[in-house]
């Protein structure tokens, strides 16, 4: 061993470790990989910063795009609307509507996007059925990775593949080359979901009012600053009133003025009327304290005491918002993140890991696919829904659609889909193409197409792809597929491609999909090439592996967006898709060479 290559696998093992432990954002982790690759000489600059040109992450970041233009322009909606009116009928007739739909759309759209659009959809589907909204959406999750996996553009994983596939000298994979192994994935993952895994899946049932879903039992009250306040003269964010009591200032009125959700910086002073969101035993101190005196009793914020308050002021409103994937809030307080400042919302509770935090939340370090239940202005939601950190999950009034622009959006996606299939173009020149002509026929502005994309993919995938192009060039990756073909190889190919699958699934539970799969696709490549067959079969395997990870809701993307507002626990998602990867890790040892020879 070369001491290249043990730098190499140190910093393999390192990487792997954060990816898991996720004590650093995963994009983080890929730049620190390509900046110590490069740092150390193993790799040039030039091989440094080739991922962000490679093929894989500039389609990828057009795929974001073109997701964005369906979305944008409402084409997706009629699926939504459609679903509502089956929820009048069946559950079971809208459970297997949904994963059918879903997982059909999920085949030509980025999935963890169309999962982001129906879940409010859903959510309201649950509520008129009076069906648990668990029971639906991890069928809604898991569809959508069935269906990810029928084509190329299906999910960025399978993109990624192909692009190291080319890398090695091999041929692309073509955009339907998966479709027949998928549709069976599809089925056979349906039929489960239908008869076991729905039935193994605890009913737990979200309101249609947010505060109750979060139960805040809190109670609104309206307290006067007297002249001898210690408050008065503080920043309202920095006062006592705040810092001990830990209330939440809804509204300060002030010689006739209202100002709902005050700034953190604004100058407490004498008479001012705060409306404050309080427990009752909050209030009773408060009646305790020199200095404040209430100006009402306590009206409980039940949902119609609420619900009349907020319509009668119009200026706030309580929505539910899920912390999305690769965004700057994991791993961050709200205080740390200056929480009001950057998104003019208040943070009430946090439903996070199956547990709901109430009380102090400044000090509570956010994680991907944390419910928020948030207090925000009317005129900021517009704001609110369109930052990319979240996904708003509360039925509120519809988003603004370009209901004319749906068939040139429709037009374009399916000739960049036929005209990759076709091999007119590659599927990158086909996907940077229409994205380009969506914003010039004025389906999604520039600035709308910037903020689709996912930029913390974009920055991984480059990374991950650095380190693969280290493996291989110091000769690592080859010393990898030895040990693995000493251990495994005797038994033939079979058993290796099922060695190689069930190692890529295991991975990817616990770490990022796409990372999983740069790294595993070099080996799986040495490895064929060591025992003389055709490094296809592997490929696929690590593809549909990488993109199959149903028993923890940190494996993929959509299960960790569906993961606080389903009020989920860990044991959920082991308990439903530890029979589903089972079932498809047989499955794809005995399908895999069938369909892919050695």
């Amino acid at each position: 061993m070369t001491a290249e290559i043990a730098i190499v696998l140190i910093i393999l093992v390192a990487a792997v470790g954060l990816f898991a432990t996720e004590r650093l954002p995963v994009d983080l982790v890929a730049m620190l990989v390509m900046s110590v690759l490069i740092l150390s000489g193993i790799i040039t600059a030039t091989e440094g910063i080739a991922g962000f040109s490679n093929p894989a992450t500039v389609t990828v970041g057009a795929m974001f795009i073109l997701s964005a233009g369906l979305f944008k322009t409402g084409a997706v909606n009629f699926l939504g609307e459609w679903l509502a009116r089956l929820a009048r009928r069946s559950f079971w007739l809208v459970l297997i509507a949904l994963m059918l739909s879903v997982g059909a759309l999920s085949a030509f759209i980025n999935n963890t996007a169309a999962v982001a659009v129906l879940l409010p959809v859903v959510l309201g589907v649950a509520r008129e059925t009076g069906v648990g909204a668990s029971r639906l959406l991890m069928p809604l999750s898991f569809a959508s990775m069935f269906g990810g996996v029928c084509t190329l553009i299906g999910t960025s994983t399978n993109i990624l593949v192909s692009a190291v596939a080319e890398q090695h000298g091999l041929p692309a994979i073509g955009m339907f080359e998966f479709t027949p192994f998928g549709i069976i994935i599809f089925a056979v993952g349906t039929v489960y979901m239908m008869t076991v895994g729905v039935r193994l899946i605890p009913a737990r049932r979200s309101s249609a009012d947010p505060a109750r879903s979060f139960r805040i039992n809190d109670y609104l009250t309206d307290i006067e600053l007297l002249s001898d306040s210690v408050s008065v003269g503080w920043r309202l964010g920095e006062s006592p009133l705040v810092r001990e009591l830990n209330v939440v200032v809804s509204e300060i009125s002030r010689d006739g003025e209202h100002v709902a959700l005050p700034p953190p910086d604004t100058i407490l002073l004498a008479g001012d009327v705060l409306r404050v969101r309080a427990s009752a035993e909050k209030i009773k101190r408060l009646e305790r304290r020199v200095g404040v005196r209430l100006r009402s009793g306590l009206r409980a914020r039940d949902t119609q005491a609420f619900a009349s308050d907020a319509d009668d002021s119009g200026e706030t409103m309580l929505v539910e918002a899920v912390v999305a994937p690769h965004t700057m809030l994991p791993g961050k307080t709200i205080r740390e993140i200056q929480f009001y400042h950057h998104f003019n919302a208040v943070v009430l509770a946090i439903r996070h890991s199956g547990r709901l935090l109430r009380g102090n939340l400044n000090h509570a370090k956010l994680r991907s696919g944390d419910a928020l239940l948030l207090e925000v202005k009317r005129d900021h939601l517009n704001e609110l829904k369109d930052n990319s950190s979240f996904v708003v999950v509360s039925e509120i009034d519809l988003p603004r659609f370009r209901p004319a622009k749906i068939v040139p959006a429709v037009v374009v996606v399916t000739g960049v889909v036929a005209a990759a299939a076709l091999g007119a173009v590659p599927i990158v020149a086909s996907a940077v193409i229409g994205s380009v002509l969506l914003i010039l026929f004025k389906c999604l502005t520039p600035e709308e197409a910037y903020a689709a994309i996912e930029w913390r993919i974009i920055f991984l995938l480059a990374g991950v792809l650095t380190l693969g192009v280290a493996l291989e060039k110091t000769g690592a990756a080859q010393l990898l597929s030895s040990f693995i073909t000493t251990a495994f190889g005797g038994w033939g190919p079979v058993v290796m491609l099922s060695a190689f699958y069930l190692l890529t699934s295991l991975l990817t539970e616990v770490m990022s999909n796409n990372a999983t799969a740069a790294l595993l696709a070099p080996v799986a490549i040495a490895t064929a090439e060591t025992m003389n067959v055709s490094p296809r079969p592997f490929l696929v395997a690590v593809a549909f592996a990488a993109s199959a990870s149903f028993m923890t809701p940190v494996g993929y993307q959509t299960n960790t967006l569906i993961y606080g507002t389903g009020q989920y626990k860990f044991s959920d998602f082991l308990r439903v898709g530890a029979g589903l990867n089972l079932i498809f890790w047989v499955l794809a040892t005995l399908l895999i060479p069938r369909f892919w020879s050695f």
